[in-house]
Formats: C-alpha cells, structure tokens, sequence
C-alpha cells in the first residue's frame, strides 16, 4: 500500500491572528514560530506583510531566526504586495510568496469590479512577478468551493503554467460539505491539464463546524497539503485544526493511506503556548488537546482503560505529549530532578532559562505540598510571555466579605520607581483591577476577565486571564499565582504592558510627563 506524505501549512501567525480579540507583538510571534519549527510543520505561513510595518518586522524576524520549516508570506495579486512578502522572506532558508485573489462570480462582480478574462491576466501576471522574485511560489483561489469549476480550473492551470509550484483551494466561508469538496479536488485533479507540475493543497473554515471533516475529505480525494492552525484559531468560527488534522491521519493511517512529518509529541505544549500568547482558552472538551480528551468519568470507562487503555482510548495522551504522571516534585526537590522532569517531559531548555524557571519552580513549591506536570507547564509558558515592562505588580493587599466593601491597595514598581494606589470596588478582583487603574493613572477598558485552575486541589495554581480595549484593539494579559486575586492583578497590569507596547501612553498621560 502506497503511503502519500502530507503536507502541513501551519496560518496561525496569519489567519490564526485574525481571530477576533487576539494580538500577537513579534517576539511572541517568534515563540510561537519555533515551536511550530519544532512540531516540525512543513511550512509556516508568518503573516502578511503589507499590512502593517509591525507584521512587516514580524514576519522578517520569523524568516531570519526560524529553520527548519518553509516560511511563506501572504500577498494580494498586486506587485506590492508580492514585493513586500518577497522583501520579508527574502532572508529565509526557504522562502516561499503565497499570493491570491478570489474567482468566484460573487466577487468578482462585488467586490473586484472585474471579468473573468481580466482576472486570468491578473493571475498570470502576479504568479509570474512572483516567480521572478523566488522559486517557491503558492497561489490561492479565494472563495474557491463556490466558484464556477471549469473556470476554476482554467485559473489553476494558467496559475502552474505563470510558475505556481502549489495551488490552494480555499473553502473560504465554510461552505462546502465534505461529499462537495472530496469532489471537487478530484475534478480540479481530473480537469487541469497541468496539475502534476504543482501540489494540491486545501484551507477549510469552521463556519458549518465542518472544516478538519473538509480538509480530511480532500486528503482522500488526493490533496498533498493541509492548511490549518494550532487550536483551529481563525477568522470567524476558524480554521481546520492542526492537532485534529493530524492526529486523524496518524490514528486511521490504513484508511488515509497518508502520514505527515508533524512530531505528535509537540501538539499539547504548542496548544498550551497558542492558548496562552492569544488568550484564547481551549475548551475542556476540545478533541485531541482539550482537558477532558483523555479523562474518563463513566466508572465502565475507568475499568476498561486500566484493565487496557484501548478500550476507550484510541490516541494514548503520551503521543500528544500529555503525561500520565501527574504528581512530580516538592519543595524540597533539587535542581538535577527538576531538570530531569522537563527534560522527561521533552523539553529542551538552555541552562540559564532553567535557573529562572527553577526560582519560580521552588517559590512554588513554598506555597504548594506538591507540584503538578501542568504546574511546571504553566511556569515554562509564562516565560515566553516576558518582554520590557512599564509595569510589574510589587505588591497588593485586599480587604473584602460579604458584610464589608471591598477595598483593595496596590505597589507597582516602574523604571522610575513605585506608584501606588488604593480604591474600591464590587469585590476583591474589581477592587484591585481599580487601584492598579489610578496607580497607573489612566482608564483602561476592561473587556473580559477568566479565572481557572491549572490542576486539582485547594492549593491549586490560578491562572487569570484578561482581556483589554484600546482604538478598538484588544490585549490579552495572563497572570500565575496560587493567590488568585494575585494572579488576577498580574494578568491585567501584562496586558497593560502588552497594550502600551503597542499603543503607546494615552495622550493625558503624554502631557503630564510621563
């Protein structure tokens, strides 16, 4: 039996940041960029050039300190765009421009204003332009599924013919069913006349909750490429997700006749990273890396897996990198089994990040009888979080009951030394979100506000989430701590930070000086 490899396009960084309410600054960009190189994704899409010079910077830095993986950029079929996404991968090991424009009738007439024959010439021109630039060149078919496919076709053939080396066809609105779009990439490979110079591949949205059953029908149908995101993030209701793609693959080989290059081991902790820089939890009952994938509540499911997890398990957690063993360390653990309990649960970290993280590890452990996998999980995470900071809570205090007013006072430490603020408010969270508010000395509008525990326990590690608004931005903030008033005040001045990296002080703020 003919085993066919496929490939995987990883747009979290591109169409995964278009999901509503997430901001990414470069530096988490980069994080999240190796450890999608370390997954092993084929190819990383990094953003899209033209549209900022932040997403510019962005996808410069991913191409210039990221190998291993093909790193693509996003281009309209314009020459401006192609040569700004040729300028942002230029540095690359292996670049590649991914260029597109829609052919369905629909927008053709509303949106571009153009004929079909104007749009064959814009195609041909743009993929050629691109090709002058580099080698590897992908172009997408915008709007695809519901686009007329003998014209399709012809778009795809004088795509490959101009040098495209992929050809994308999107599912654009969700639209389409599985039956539907099997079909068309069998026609698409029966009707372009070409198409063996260029590989198929397929992006599928969420919309009718059919996007990871889209892009596996189209990998029976004959598709080499999947284009997907970590935690199906997305425009709308998202994307294909990576880790259900995959795993799909990985667990029914037989049925697919196909593999893919991902190191499974990675999903979880990518997952965990993705969730934790966008702010976007992943629901418990999330396949693949949601907390209740592998927990079995029925008593005839707990039988059956300790007497063999086959029974009810069809992925052992290990494979995606989730560990049976859950209880680690205490306080009076050593260096040399701390390191030896990241590296059991495959992390490869440098000796000075390991110092920090075991700091953090033992004044955990001070507060805490034992410490978790997910415990020390969450610290190396919080890690990729830290960046220059105006602000870093010192100190906070916190009075409240059922029969008394919240009161809550806060110290938080600046490059020009401590302010500090007391307040009000309708409990001990919106108490302290509002003195850290007049410490700062500005009004922040609070958007959203979670709070959950990393693992089981009264001593349990909070992990606060927070979301800000600014110019009709949002900023997520993240805070630990097994104080969860502690880690609600961290998580909201980090997203203060996060929102002054980006925006700036407020005006008020500029003219007081500050």
């Amino acid at each position: 039996m003919e085993i066919r490899r496929i490939q995987i396009f990883d747009t979290t960084l591109r169409d995964g940041e278009q999901t509503p309410g997430v901001s990414l600054q470069t530096e988490e960009k980069v994080e999240i960029a190796l450890a999608l190189a370390k997954l092993q994704v084929d190819v990383i899409e990094a953003g899209f050039p033209v549209a900022s010079p932040g997403d510019f910077e962005a996808v410069s830095q991913i191409a210039a300190r990221v190998k291993g993986p093909v790193i693509a950029a996003l281009a309209r079929a314009n020459e401006k765009d192609i040569a700004t996404a040729y300028q942002a991968v230029k540095v690359a090991e292996r670049p590649r421009i991914h260029t597109f424009i829609a052919t369905s009738d629909i927008h053709l007439e509303h949106k571009l204003k153009m004929t079909r024959s104007q749009l064959l010439e814009r195609v041909e021109q743009s993929v050629r332009y691109a090709k002058s630039l580099t080698a590897d060149i992908e172009f997408s078919a915008e709007d695809a599924s519901r686009s007329d496919r003998d014209f399709l076709c012809q778009v795809f053939s004088k795509a490959i013919e101009a040098g495209a080396t992929v050809i994308n066809v999107p599912d654009t609105v969700g639209y389409t069913t599985p039956e539907e779009f099997g079909a068309l990439i069998t026609y698409i490979r029966e009707h372009v006349p070409n198409i063996s110079q260029a590989t198929i591949s397929v992006h599928c949205h969420d919309d009718l909750g059919m996007a990871v059953a889209n892009s596996l029908a189209a990998v029976a149908a004959g598709a080499e490429q999947v284009e997907c995101t970590i935690n199906g993030l997305g425009e709308r209701a998202g994307n294909a997700a990576l880790e259900e793609v995959v795993m799909a693959i990985n667990t029914r080989r037989e049925y697919y006749r196909a593999i893919s290059n991902i190191k499974t081991q990675q999903i979880y902790r990518t997952s965990r990273l993705v969730s934790t820089l966008t702010g976007i939890a992943v629901p418990p009952n999330k396949a693949v890396v949601g907390d209740n994938a592998f927990a079995h509540e029925s008593g005839i499911h707990q039988h059956g897996v300790l007497n063999n997890p086959l029974t009810y398990e069809i992925i052992s957690p290990e494979t995606v990198g989730v560990s049976r063993n859950a209880i680690v360390l205490g306080k009076h653990s050593g260096r040399h089994a701390f390191e030896e309990r990241l590296k059991h649960l495959g992390y490869e970290i440098d000796a000075d990040t390991i110092n920090n993280l075991f700091i953090k590890f033992k004044e955990l452990a001070d507060r805490k009888k034992m410490v978790f996998d997910k415990d020390i999980e969450a610290l190396i995470v919080e890690k990729a979080t830290v960046r220059p900071e105006w602000y870093t809570l010192a100190y906070h205090h916190v009075v409240s009951g059922n029969q008394t007013l919240a009161t809550a006072s806060v110290q938080l430490k600046t490059s020009a030394g401590i302010c500090e603020a007391a307040s009000c408010g309708d409990g001990p969270v919106d108490a302290a979100f509002k003195a850290i508010e007049q410490a700062v000395g500005f009004a922040v509008g609070l958007r959203d506000y979670q709070l959950k525990a990393v693992t089981a326990g009264e001593d349990a590690l909070g992990e606060s989430t927070v979301w800000i608004e600014r110019d009709g931005r949002t900023f997520s903030g993240r805070g630990l701590s097994t104080d969860v008033i502690e880690a609600s005040a961290k998580a909201y001045v980090n997203a203060i930070n996060k929102m002054l990296a980006v925006c700036g002080f407020p005006v008020i703020e500029q003219a007081a000086g500050r």
